[in-house]
């Protein structure tokens, strides 16, 4: 039987409901339904639920609503593996705290610390940080952040957050925050660290999964291609020229410079593309995602830094260019469609070496992903066309590593082409 119950009946006030409304949200979902009254009771809670399926809001409206009741800063810390995803959780408090005059500070690696220093001693309501960064400020002096007062403390995508990357960080982090508080973890997969934790000592936190570790949402349609890895490139130009025309779609990479060599190798095909990845700057970065999301480059080349936390309801397309080795990365990976109830395609490029890699995701998954084929002469006649971009976009990228390693170069038209002829 479906919970009929509204944002009301979960006990938020009217004001965040009209927040809702000027969003065209009209219904909690199903992991809001059952973590907002418990957040709101001043209980820890794990929630675990399929990616899009509105978890920012479940524990961000909640903070809101009882920030409201007493205001002062820094009321919540929201620590979060990725900088795109702080940027992204930061906006949904904007816009749901509009209504209390909200003060957020984003945190994170790639900008300048002296301001962000400065917005911290600002004391604003909500913090929203990569651990590396929230922990230089912790380090930079005694007094540059005060955390002793702080309400909530939220680890979003806490799976990644626990890893042993992170451990050093959150532990330096951690021994800044009062013990009295309301911790709250979020993810879109349950792992054994995460229902190990131990919280307030004698009191259980409440516990939400509606999903297991390797769940997909139902109205993904999940596919493989199987191809020779010499050709990737050309079956790649074949899709976005054909089946994929006019769609929007993030295409997954393992490696930055792989990455970047593609968006060459598109740009030289006359398709439109921008990058994401690690060896860019945060401005780049930042600028990229908005040429995405405005729409106005239709395709995102990404690693595995854009898995998590792009919540762009339009993407169509999920293509892996190459398969990542982790079922879970996978998960987090297609989970960027067929997001907020609307359907999305993920396809993944097979090829000879990748064989296991497909089994395990798909036995880790409990479902078979179903074989897409294209016409194999429609790709043979792009080969050349491709095979050109290619060497023009792996000289542009062997110019980029040189220079970056202080040789210098005398780069000349000739010996360098930004275009293929004709």
């Amino acid at each position: 039987m479906t919970d009929k119950r509204t944002f009301n009946d979960l006990g938020l006030d009217s004001w965040l409901e009209d927040a809702l409304r000027t969003l065209s949200i009209k219904e909690p979902t199903e992991i809001q339904r059952a973590c907002i009254p418990e957040i709101l009771a001043g209980r820890d809670v794990v929630g675990s639920a399929t990616t899009g399926s509105g978890k920012t809001a479940a524990f961000a409206l909640p903070i809101l609503q009882k920030l409201a009741e007493d205001p002062y800063g820094i009321f919540a810390l929201v620590v979060t593996p990725t900088r795109e995803l702080a940027f992204q959780i930061a906006e949904q408090f904007r816009v749901l705290g509009a209504g209390i005059n909200l003060k957020q500070s984003v945190v994170v690696g790639g900008l300048d610390m002296m301001n962000q220093a400065l917005e911290l001693s600002r004391r604003p309501h909500v913090i929203v940080a990569t651990p590396g960064r929230l922990v230089d400020h912790i380090n930079s002096s005694s007094n540059a952040i005060s955390l002793k007062r702080l309400k909530f403390l939220v680890l979003d995508e806490a799976d990644r957050l626990l890893d042993d990357t992170f451990a050093e960080d959150l532990e330096a982090i951690l021994d800044q925050l009062p013990k009295k508080r309301q911790t709250l973890l979020f993810s879109a997969t349950m792992t054994d660290e995460i229902k190990g934790l131990k919280f307030k000592e004698g009191v259980k936190p409440f516990v939400y999964e509606c999903n297991t570790r390797f769940d997909t949402v139902e109205k993904l349609d999940q596919r493989y291609m199987f191809i020779s890895s010499t050709v990737r490139d050309a079956y790649l130009a074949h899709l976005i020229r054909t089946t994929f025309e006019g769609k929007t779609m993030i295409i997954f990479t393992g490696k930055c410079r792989t990455c970047e060599r593609l968006r060459i190798t598109l740009r030289e095909l006359g398709l439109k593309s921008t990058a994401l990845h690690a060896q860019m700057s945060q401005a780049d970065r930042l600028g990229s995602l908005a040429k995405f999301k405005s729409g106005i480059v239709p395709i995102l080349l990404a690693t595995d830094v854009g898995s998590r936390g792009l919540d762009i309801p339009t993407v169509q397309v999920v293509l892996n260019y190459e398969l990542p080795a982790d079922a879970t990365d996978y998960i987090h990976r297609v989970g960027r469609t067929a997001r907020a109830g609307r359907g999305g395609l993920s396809l993944s490029f097979v090829t000879q070496h990748d064989i296991n890699v497909l089994l395990n995701i798909e036995k880790k998954m409990d479902k078979k992903m179903l074989e897409m084929n294209v016409v194999e002469n429609d790709v043979l006649g792009i080969l050349n066309e491709v095979a050109l971009a290619q060497r023009v976009a792996n000289m542009v990228c062997e110019a980029g590593k040189m220079l970056s390693s202080g040789v210098r170069l005398w780069l000349t038209p000739f010996a360098l082409p930004l275009a293929a002829p004709g």
